[in-house]
């Protein structure tokens, strides 16, 4: 209890001294439902900008054959983590043969010191091959990808790496990273970095070099990731519909050397700090016999087994204070489905006492007032909304939509206090350019047979109740839209205890510019009045539910400080 109390009071000087240091009020949820803003596109900005070459020195390879490349963290569990890398050299052509993967080892040496290795951890190494049975289409086979798990860790600790094969004399150079802190209602990551529908473009790299400056902790990355499937047949430019401008192509092609690319441009960040992926549309890259998304399962090392799930298309996992769920749009999303069922147990294990905080990511947003995807995943909503509400979800992230907007609390199109705070922040600087129409636009109002999506079926509805009840769209910004831009950027969120978290987003064009967010806002959580008593675990609920309200009431008594404060601030300002 006098954790809890000296964490409140540490919390509200952490809001204050951003207060002051930014001269302006931060609002919180709590002041919500806000009324909608719209921020339109800067005209004097470029929409978009085309993909880099391939020759750019951050694109090709720099080492020889067997050394390691394209190094990658992934989080484990709290005291592990994946390493992954790819030797050898992948092959495109009409005739490719695979690498042998048993040809060279996969070896990781860690320590605490630099240079000093006191440990050593093996693991495993795959090949995977994209092939087209058309002509002028180029096959594709990949360099070796290895995994390797990383255990014995310790929270809140530096630790030194290598990887490759020692036995070649092939280890890369030494790499290091900071681990996560251990799960707990008064730890958490100091920053967790937020982006969707990366690319690799010359906008991509103003987000990673802006995102890098912000120095995460952990970075969540939803959906999109390389474009590959848009550079080829494109010429580098990008269309904005694939289908429209090639509707006689058999497939889509992917040149999958863009995802080599795009790994040695990513490098040098999440070989430093955790990346968690969840996979989007580009990353379905249909081929041979209806294979789908080989190079994004082949790639990535995900903590699938680490959580019970039986598919890399959707896991979860804990950091600090904090527990993720990753969901797969383009499995079976049905609740009679198996992604359903491990969604439910997962969720009910889940103890708040520990984890305070539960925030879930996916592709495709639910909510959405863009043009663009309009209403296009609406049957996951159906199927998935109420089970995620009744587990109390705080935050919800998702891409797929070239833009930024943040909701108002909601739940079921509804205004709700208790409902998550949805967000979009699918600008991270694709070849597809930014979003611009907005659904109540007049002429902007997609039909219901547009948006149809990639995998699952269509459940466009006309709204039953409220301003919009009757219609397919809005005539004005809808109330569950808080704020809307279309920018390019990324998010950050900081989470400062088991109530409060810090929520900003960042645009491109700011990135030289101290302390100017495009959006920035507190997140409350309301345990005393949303908490679910389903959530509470352990051997005494009883007392666990006395502790959510004794920290309730230890809210209400220190809800004083910050009127207070605010005006302090103003005094000060």
């Amino acid at each position: 209890m006098e954790d809890y109390t000296v964490g409140m009071v540490l919390t509200f000087f952490l809001i204050i001294t951003k207060l002051v240091g930014s001269g302006k009020h931060i609002p919180t949820t709590l002041d919500g439902p806000f009324d909608p803003v719209t921020i339109r596109f800067d005209p004097s900005l470029r929409q978009g900008s085309d993909d880099i070459p391939m020759n750019d020195p951050r694109l090709k390879k720099n080492v020889t054959s067997i050394f390691p490349e394209q190094i990658a963290l992934a989080v484990s569990t709290p005291t592990s983590m994946w390493v992954s890398w790819v030797t050898g050299d992948a092959q495109i052509g009409s005739n490719v043969t695979a690498l042998e993967p048993a040809s060279v080892a996969s070896e990781v040496w860690y320590g605490k010191e630099s240079g000093k290795y006191t440990n050593k951890r093996k693991g495993n190494a795959t090949v995977y091959s994209q092939l087209y049975p058309f002509v002028g289409l180029l096959n594709y086979t990949s360099g070796i990808i290895h995994h390797v798990r990383i255990d014995g860790l310790e929270p809140g600790i530096k630790y030194y790496y290598k990887c490759g094969d020692s036995s070649l004399s092939a280890m890369s150079e030494e790499h290091v990273f900071e681990t996560l802190p251990l799960p707990g209602h008064s730890s958490y990551p100091r920053r967790i970095a937020v982006i969707g529908d990366l690319g690799l473009t010359r906008n991509s790299s103003t987000t990673i070099d802006h995102l890098t400056k912000n120095d995460p902790s952990l970075i969540l990355m939803v959906g999109d990731l390389t474009y590959a499937n848009q550079y080829l047949t494109t010429g580098g430019k990008g269309v904005p519909c694939f289908s429209c401008a090639f509707p006689d192509a058999p497939i889509r092609e992917s040149y999958q050397p863009r995802w080599d690319g795009w790994g040695r441009f990513m490098e040098p960040l999440i070989s430093k700090v955790p990346m968690m992926v969840i996979e989007g549309n580009h990353e379905i890259e249909p081929q041979v016999a209806e294979i789908t998304f080989k190079s994004y399962l082949t790639r990535f090392a995900v903590p699938a087994e680490e959580s019970g799930s039986n598919s890399n298309f959707y896991y979860s996992f804990d950091a600090g204070g904090v527990h993720f769920v990753m969901l797969g749009a383009y499995v079976d999303y049905n609740s009679t489905g198996a992604q359903y069922a491990w969604l439910k147990e997962d969720l009910g294990k889940v103890d708040r006492t520990v984890t305070p905080w539960l925030v879930a990511a996916w592709h495709p947003p639910w909510y959405n007032s863009y043009s663009s995807h309009y209403q296009e995943f609406e049957c996951m909503r159906q199927e998935m909304e109420e089970l995620l509400y009744q587990y109390g979800i705080d935050i919800v992230f998702s891409g797929h939509v070239h833009a930024y907007e943040r909701m108002n609390r909601v739940y079921n199109y509804t205004l709700d206090s208790c409902g998550p705070v949805y967000i979009t922040v699918g600008d991270g600087g694709n070849i597809e350019k930014v979003d611009v129409d907005h659904a109540d636009v007049p002429g902007k109002c997609p039909s219901q047979g547009d948006n149809k999506p990639e995998f699952g079926g269509v459940c466009h509805l006309n709204f039953s109740s409220g301003p919009a009840k009757g219609r397919f769209c809005w005539d004005r910004q809808p109330e569950w839209s808080a704020f809307r831009e279309s920018s390019f950027g990324h998010g950050i969120l900081e989470v400062l205890n088991s109530t409060y978290a810090l929520w900003t987003w960042h645009r491109n064009q700011d990135i030289y510019k101290e302390d100017s967010p495009g959006d920035q806002i507190y997140i409350v959580r309301r345990p005393e009045l949303c908490f679910p008593s389903t959530t509470l675990k352990g051997n005494n609920e009883t007392e666990q539910a006395a502790q959510v309200k004794e920290n309730a009431a230890v809210s209400s008594k220190w809800s004083w400080v910050m009127p207070l404060f605010f005006m302090v601030t103003i005094a000060v300002c």
